[in-house]
């Protein structure tokens, strides 16, 4: 079974071709930023990222029509389920003009699309971003009007979780499970049985190198005054968090700077791990107590300095496992691979 993954992000366009769940080739296609300049409008990029793809087929003597599957990123879509979306024409209406928010993530089902056409093959979608599964009670925000809302890294999360319990032996879907993916933003979630029960998102979750996260109300009602709602937006999306107290986004420079003495710099990478580890804490209790595994995963999660901090601290929830880096081609192509096979169904968009 050929399947063709599809994953936009900002600056590229990652593509990649699976025989069944084997990889055969992944590409990361860049984008010059003076190329991006042109586009007035995310979705202005959406022939070109198209063109991406079709000539990544071309130079790897693939035509539309030798696919069996294509499976994309799901973007920033209303609020949906765990697992597989048909991409259609009415999903792809909603992509393009009701999306939750704009992503370039956003683009790769408006692709998956016109190759499907082109090939007369089945595209999908999986784990999208904007995944809500959250309890009745993990829905409540303390402001009646204003509900929690589920933004978090869905689809690299849950496929760890499931890697996690085929390693051990555990049923996925009959598991409690805690995944902190530390990247340029921080998520975490609480899995049980196979769905994200609770998050906490990347507005409420530990800072990271570039976000501010969970920001104490008052704070954010000064800076909203004193520097307007748009820097409040900034330090939540682009100043925040290592940026803002050590000046740089890379967190192996702030290892070099802790390895060279620097005392203020470790105080800050500790902190960064105490929230995680207080995240990972107040996740523990959303099934009165059990959790089968705690995992780290994500780039962060390379660093031993900062994962050895956190578990010196969650170690005692629950058993602690690192899948550092990120999965999500890999994650994309077995679920359209389970769909194919017909081991779960793809739902249609409403």
């Amino acid at each position: 079974m050929k399947i063709l993954v599809i994953n936009p992000g900002s600056t590229s366009t990652k593509v990649g071709i699976y025989e069944d769940l084997n990889e055969v080739i992944v590409e990361n296609i860049s984008i010059a930023v003076e190329e991006l300049k042109k586009f007035n409008d995310l979705y202005d990029q959406t022939e070109m990222r198209l063109e991406q793809v079709l000539d990544f087929l071309k130079k790897n003597n693939l035509k539309p029509k030798d696919l069996d599957a294509i499976v994309s990123r799901g973007g920033m879509l209303p609020p949906v389920h765990t697992g597989a979306y048909v991409v259609d024409d009415n999903l792809c209406d909603i992509m393009r003009n009701r999306p939750a928010q704009l992503h370039a993530s956003n683009l790769g089902a408006l692709v998956a699309r016109e190759i499907s056409k082109k090939g007369n093959v089945p595209a999908y979608i999986y784990d999208a971003v904007s995944v809500d599964e959250l309890s009745d009670l993990a829905r409540l925000s303390g402001i009646k009007k204003y509900p929690r809302r589920s933004f978090s890294h869905a689809l690299n999360t849950r496929a760890v979780a499931m890697k996690y319990c085929k390693d051990n032996g555990l049923d996925y879907y009959n598991s409690s499970i805690i995944v902190a993916h530390l990247g340029g933003g921080i998520s975490l979630n609480f899995q049980k049985n196979g769905h994200l029960v609770d998050i906490c998102s990347s507005d409420e979750a530990p800072y990271s190198t570039n976000r501010a996260g969970y920001l104490p109300i008052y704070s954010c009602i000064t800076i909203a005054k004193e520097e307007g709602h748009m820097a409040l937006q900034r330090y939540e999306d682009s100043t925040g968090g290592l940026i803002s107290y050590l000046n740089t986004n890379d967190a192996r420079e702030v290892e070099r700077m802790i390895s060279n003495g620097d005392d203020y710099a470790k105080q800050i990478y500790k902190g960064m791990a105490y929230q995680i580890a207080k995240s990972i804490a107040s996740l523990s209790v959303v099934d009165d107590g059990k959790v089968d595994g705690i995992i780290l995963t994500g780039g962060m999660a390379y660093s031993k300095m900062l994962t050895d901090w956190v578990i010196n601290k969650v170690s005692f929830i629950a058993p602690v496992s690192i899948y550092a880096g990120e999965f999500e081609m890999n994650a994309l192509a077995a679920g359209g691979y389970r769909v194919m096979k017909g081991e779960e169904e793809a739902d249609f968009l409403k």
